[in-house]
Parts: C-alpha cells; sequence; structure tokens
C-alpha cells in the first residue's frame, strides 16, 4: 500500500517523496513534507508549495482527500482503493508483503561452539535471525542462512579431554581431578557412556586419540544442536566447518599482503589502520592460529562466493571483534562496508518471579530445549523477538504459560482463532464473503482495514531497520484492535454482515502472515 502511494507521488513530483503516518488519524492515511525540501529549490513558503501540490491531484482514483496543512501534504485513501487492494491481497496472499527485492544475502548467524547444548543466550540470537530471514525472504530477498562450525582450536581439544576424564569419572568409576576449565553436565556423561560403546573404555586414557574423540564428540553435539534448533523451527541452508578451511590459509595469507606483519614469532594484522584500538595476533608463537585466523580465512570465502551483502548475528560480548574482522576484510580487497555485524544481548529468566534454575544437563547454564519444553517453541520465538536485541531481555515463563490477554502470543492466537470461529458461524460462503466491497466502513472499521493492510509496510520496516520487534508489536495493535471490534460491534445477522467478514478475513490474513514471519503457524481454534 505505502509502496504504491510512494510511487504515485514519485511519479506526480518527479522525485521520491517521504511519506509518514500521522498520529491524528482525523490528518489522513499518509503524509508527506515533500514541501519543506522544495523550498529552497523554488524559493517559496513551503505552506504555498503544499498548497499547490495538493491542488494538483485532482480527483485522483488513490485519494479521497489530498489536503495541505501546515506545510505538509495530508493524504486520505478512497474507499475503492482501499478495497481493491484488501481483494488483492485475500487472492494472493502469496504475494502480499513482498517487494521483488534484488539481492543476495549472506546471513550467518549462532554459530555457536559444538561442545554443548545450545542455552537460552545463543537461542536469542537464533530467533533473531531466523526471524530476519524469514522477513528478508518475504520480500523477495535472495537471503541463505549459514551456520559456522567452530570446529578447530583450543575448545575441541578441551572437549575430547573433558570427554576422557568423565569416562573415567562416571564410566571406569576413577578419582579424576578436573582442571579448572572443562565441559561438564549431563550431556557429557551421555556422550561419554556413547564413546565407550563406539570407542571402546580405553579410549579414555589414550591421549593420542583425544583429537579424534574430540571430533567424533564434535558431531554428535552438532546433531544435537541442528535438533533443538529444528524444535524451534529454525533451520540453516549451509553449514561451513572452520577446520576445513585452513587448506586456504597460505592462499589468504599471501593476499592479506602489507595487511599483517612478523614481531617477536608472531603474525600480527594491521587492525589499528582501521579503527581498532589495537594490532591483533594472527599467529602465535608456537604456530598456533587464533581464533581471528580462522575468521579472517572465512570471510575472505564468504566474500568471494558473491554475495551483495553479509549479515553476521554475535553475541554482544564480540562488540569489540568487529573492527579486527572489517580491518582483515579491507586488506584483503573486500568492502568492508558490506559486511554488517547485529549484536544479541544476554537474556535472564526467571520463574515466578525467582531466578529461572540452571540446568544440569548441562552444568552452568539455562538450556534452549528446556525453556522450548516448558513454554513452547511458538512463546520463546515470540518473546525472543519482542524486544531489540541489542537490549538485554529479561521474562518470566510462567507469564507465557497463561491463556488470557496478558499473554502476548496466547491474545494474538485467539484473535486469528476467533475471527475463524464468526466465519464458521456465518451462513454466507466465502465466495459471498469476497464478492462484497468495504465501502462504507464506519471510522472504527477504516481504522482497523487500514492497520490490517499496513503488514507489508510492518515487514518492510522490520527487516530493513534489523528491528524485528516492530512485528511482535505490530501484531498486538492489530489484535487488540479487532478484540475491540468485535466486543463493540455485532456482525452475524448484520445487514453489512459480508462486509465486516470480508474485513476480519483481511486481518486474519495479515495476523497470520505475521505470525509466519515470527516462524509461528496461527492457530484456528483456541
Amino acid at each position: 500500500m505505502k509502496q504504491r502511494v510512494a510511487a504515485l507521488l514519485r511519479e506526480q513530483f518527479d522525485r521520491d517523496v517521504v511519506l509518514e503516518k500521522p498520529k491524528d488519524r482525523s490528518f489522513g492515511h499518509f503524509a508527506t513534507p515533500v514541501a519543506f525540501s522544495l523550498a529552497k529549490e523554488l524559493r517559496k513558503s513551503p505552506m504555498i508549495i503544499a498548497e499547490e501540490l495538493a491542488s494538483s491531484f485532482g480527483e485522483d482514483a488513490m485519494f479521497s482527500a489530498v489536503e495541505s496543512v501546515k506545510g505538509y501534504i495530508n493524504l486520505r485513501l478512497s474507499e475503492s482503493f482501499l478495497d481493491e487492494y484488501a481483494s488483492w491481497a485475500l487472492a494472493n496472499e502469496a504475494e502480499f508483503g513482498s517487494i521483488n527485492a534484488d539481492e543476495k544475502i549472506l546471513l550467518e548467524f549462532v554459530s555457536a561452539n559444538p561442545t554443548g547444548p545450545l542455552h537460552i543466550g545463543h537461542a536469542r540470537g537464533a530467533v533473531y535471525g531466523d526471524t530476519l530471514l524469514r522477513l528478508g525472504r518475504k520480500l523477495g530477498f535472495d537471503i541463505t542462512a549459514e551456520y559456522y562450525v567452530n570446529d578447530a582450536g583450543s575448545q575441541i581439544d578441551l572437549l575430547g579431554h573433558s570427554i576422557q576424564l568423565e569416562g573415567r569419572a562416571s564410566i571406569l568409576n576413577e578419582e579424576v581431578e578436573y582442571p579448572e576449565s572443562f565441559y561438564r553436565g549431563e550431556y557429557m556423561s551421555a556422550l561419554a557412556k556413547e564413546a565407550a560403546e563406539v570407542f571402546g573404555t580405553e579410549i579414555f586414557h589414550d591421549e593420542s586419540r583425544q583429537k579424534e574423540l574430540a571430533l567424533w564428540a564434535k558431531d554428535k553435539v552438532m546433531e544435537v544442536i541442528v535438533s533443538d534448533l529444528a524444535d524451534a523451527n529454525i533451520h540453516f541452508d549451509t553449514f561451513v566447518s572452520e577446520s576445513s578451511l585452513y587448506d586456504d590459509w597460505d592462499r589468504v595469507m599471501t593476499k592479506m599482503g602489507e595487511g599483517i606483519y612478523t614481531l617477536e614469532d608472531k603474525i600480527w594484522l594491521r587492525s589499528s589502520e582501521h579503527d581498532d584500538e589495537k594490532d591483533r595476533v594472527v599467529v602465535r608463537e608456537d604456530g598456533r592460529p587464533t581464533y581471528l585466523a580462522g575468521d579472517i580465512v572465512y570471510h575472505n570465502q564468504k566474500f568471494e562466493r558473491g554475495y551483495h551483502h553479509h549479515i553476521n548475528i554475535w553475541g554482544a560480548d564480540h562488540h569489540g571483534y568487529i573492527p579486527r574482522v572489517k580491518a582483515a576484510t579491507e586488506f584483503l580487497g573486500h568492502d568492508s562496508k558490506k559486511l554488517e555485524v547485529q549484536l544479541s544481548q544476554m537474556v535472564s529468566l526467571l520463574k515466578d518471579g525467582e531466578p529461572y534454575k540452571m540446568s544440569k544437563r548441562a552444568g552452568n547454564v539455562i538450556l534452549m530445549s528446556d525453556i522450548v519444553d516448558e513454554i513452547g517453541a511458538d512463546a520463546l520465538r515470540f518473546i525472543f523477538a519482542s524486544k531489540k536485541s541489542d537490549t538485554p531481555l529479561e521474562f518470566d515463563v510462567n507469564e507465557l504459560k497463561k491463556e488470557d490477554s496478558s499473554n502476548p502470543i496466547y491474545y494474538i492466537n485467539y484473535a486469528h482463532a476467533r475471527i475463524q470461529t464468526i466465519l464458521s458461524k456465518s451462513e454466507l460462503s466465502i465466495e459471498e464473503i469476497m464478492k462484497s466491497d468495504l465501502k462504507g466502513l464506519n471510522e472504527d472499521g477504516d481504522a482497523l482495514l487500514f492497520e490490517a493492510l499496513l503488514l507489508p509496510e510492518v515487514i518492510e520496516d522490520a527487516f530493513v531497520s534489523r528491528q524485528v520487534q516492530k512485528m511482535p508489536e505490530y501484531l498486538k495493535s492489530l489484535a487488540a484492535r479487532l478484540h475491540k471490534f468485535y466486543y463493540d460491534y455485532r456482525i452475524i445477522g448484520k445487514a453489512d454482515e459480508a462486509k465486516l467478514l470480508k474485513l476480519f478475513l483481511v486481518v486474519a490474513l495479515s495476523l497470520r502472515t505475521g505470525l509466519s514471519m515470527l516462524g509461528i503457524t496461527a492457530k484456528d481454534r483456541m
């Protein structure tokens, strides 16, 4: 809808025009301050320009009124346009909300170390990334969802060592002195037990096979991670293994050129030349690459795959890591402006106002799978998408179990189910309802229709701004308006029953489509 208005104004004024939604609906559906931007060019008062532009529209079928108010041009959409657009949306559900964007994007998210199950911090980035993916794909962007598997480095060595210790303790019943840093929890006991069945218990004492054990365990943990993500309706197109990248190490280091140098038997990245506070070590004095080294090779590979844009979703603790990776992309000859990093903050959980207990299975964290089991994937996805990803999130899991208006996902689903119930009570066929027109709605009906038809703008705004919380906010607002309309007006048996049911079909379409952007299937019955 907004795109159609913007296209018409672009043609009318021969330039792109900013469109705003007035807070006071009496001013119209949209307003534009274009007269202010023309004032200097035309050397006229914005109010005079606005009056001239408003009068130039004549009787356009898209608008019932075009008025100038204090330099702004207020636009009220015509009933015939709204009816035509609503009918098109109902007949073209798959296209409703798309803009046919022509851009290839590589979206990397989660990328948690394959050393244990996902915790709620990972879950927040996972939900944010998958919601962004759904919004972008709905708009028409060609987006690949990728998971970077950190299967090289000290964390993998530690995984193998931890399983050996766990095997000695829980299976061989030996006294074990655990180091300060190791992986623990019931999942480690399960891995050790399965390892004994696969390799035999002698592997728990064979240091030469620690790497073999670690790589086997890494694959097992990845199976758990992929399963936990699937339970939350999150899926990836590609997985890239860090360990597979080092075959390209020499070529990439040569490509870095003057971007790296050797000092004190270490190889350094000149990241201080690109907004980093200091240069960073890429290879240690003993020849072992740092975590940054793998990311340099990985990002070079990313850019060489031909995407127009790259989005990384990282934990907030990676904030200081951004300049060094961007510096590396510049030294590799790529445009670091095409690399965008979004940060995801941690989550605090409560249960009846008290801190949620840590998981025994993980040792010292709250598992994503535990929360999905407790409140369901829909509730988890909704609440994790309901606040800006770079701000802390705290919620009480028991609040999301309530079946009343205090639970937003219940409230929105109930709005969709309520519409289906009303439709089932009507004696009118869908064909009769669709043939009716939406002209002559009262003020509340007009407001409900307009808000339902705003869904495409919300999808685009949420994706472009990377603020996915705008979708839950919109859905809560639309559901509230639907519930109020239902309580205020009788529908079944009224003379305009068909018209009102068509209005409700449009609302249901937007609720259903909006929920699908959050990875949630709308409920028809509650």
